[in-house]
């Protein structure tokens, strides 16, 4: 990279889940692998092998099977998961002045100005290898001068890959790529481009601002921005202070259980709907206590990341059930996520069938439409 240029890396752990598993039972490795829920569920993950029948995440596990019948099916273990993710951040954060973890398997640095005393493309290039030696799990990764361009050609040269793009080579390097290739081009979006007669990225780049604005609104003009390499959105320091949280201080002190647990249930699920539309999962969980003498107490959990209501509730009156020790009157009561990593609501939902992942986005429609008090459990009124 040339001095004072940014230079940014996207680091990728290739196939996280599925990588876990052959880390686990070397006899996966080399072999169609799906990590998902039964024959109703969806897919999680899968190997590379098995992706070559055209089998990807989040396809139906009974589509997926069809066209993989050989494949081999583990229902999979998040709490693994989620402790090799956080095996990872440790490595990488022990080494980089700025981290953000991206989701529970990418993560961004910035080494800008790195050069002046280490060479960046070496320093990765270690980094990589570390990470590797001291977790056993493969990662791709890509240096260069933006978010963009890093994550881009990260996926271009998974698995286990790595490059770097030149500062100024930017726009060029997109020019050749479909157009899905763009991260925020969705399968809709992708559809009305190619129904324009769009179909690479340098087309796009084509395209004046103004129409694409007209045609997509604001998310128009960012496409065009992009299309010719530009993103300034800067890595955001990775910290597990960051939190959602909420409490309540009642009118009237309290001992009535029933209660303290409808409200334990009402908070949960307000803020589990908060953290899924940030698009966020939580590894821990506190829940906090406040006597009529004033004393507080909290107690937490970690546990893998999650966003769905039916986990968090379950862990969160776990934990009132060992935290309510005293035959006091509780004046206060205050629930909160922490340990936040982006992600979305059906990464975790190994178990759940398709019917649960349409009535969480069913539940979320509403709630976003007519307000998170739309919907709530019965045993909340």
């Amino acid at each position: 990279m040339e001095l004072n240029q940014r230079a940014i890396v996207h680091l990728d752990l290739d196939a996280f889940f599925v990588s876990v598993e052959c880390l686990k039972n070397s006899s996966f490795k080399g072999k169609p692998l799906i990590v998902g829920g039964g024959e109703r569920g969806v897919v999680a993950a899968c190997s590379y092998e098995a992706r070559t029948f055209g089998v990807h995440s989040a396809m139906p596990m009974r589509t997926a099977l069809y066209l993989c019948p050989q494949a081999t099916v583990i229902s999979g273990d998040y709490e693994d998961y989620s402790k090799y993710s956080r095996m990872v951040t440790e490595v990488i954060r022990e080494r980089v002045p700025i981290l953000e973890k991206a989701s529970i398997d990418e993560f961004y640095t910035d080494f800008t100005g790195m050069d002046r005393y280490f060479g960046t493309e070496k320093f990765s290039a270690e980094l990589k290898q570390r990470i590797y030696n001291q977790t056993g799990l493969p990662v791709s990764y890509a240096l260069a001068s933006n978010k963009l361009i890093s994550k881009v050609a990260t996926n271009e040269v998974k698995p286990n890959g790595q490059t770097m793009i030149p500062f100024g080579n930017e726009k060029s390097y997109l020019a050749p790529l479909a157009i899905e290739k763009m991260p925020m081009i969705g399968q809709k979006t992708a559809t009305l481009l190619r129904e324009m007669g769009v179909k690479t990225i340098k087309t796009l780049s084509e395209i004046p601002a103004n129409m694409l604005g007209t045609r997509f609104g604001k998310n128009g003009l960012e496409l065009a921005r992009r299309s010719q390499g530009i993103d300034e959105t800067p890595v955001i320091p990775y910290t597990e202070q960051k939190s959602i949280s909420t409490q309540d201080t009642f009118n009237n002190d309290t001992i009535d259980i029933r209660f303290l647990t409808k409200e334990i249930v009402r908070m949960t699920e307000k803020i589990g709907f908060e953290l899924r539309e940030q698009n966020k999962l939580t590894g821990c969980i506190t829940l906090k206590l406040r006597y009529s003498n004033f004393d507080t107490v909290t107690k937490q959990s970690s546990i893998p990341y999650t966003s769905s209501d039916h986990i968090l509730l379950k862990t969160a009156k776990e934990l009132f059930d060992k935290l309510y020790d005293r035959r006091l009157l509780v004046r206060l009561i205050g629930v909160r996520f922490s340990d936040l990593v982006q992600g979305n609501h059906q990464i975790n939902l190994f178990d759940d069938t398709q019917e649960m992942i349409k009535l969480y986005q069913a539940i979320d429609s509403v709630k976003r439409q007519y307000g998170a008090g739309a919907i709530v459990r019965a045993r909340t009124l």
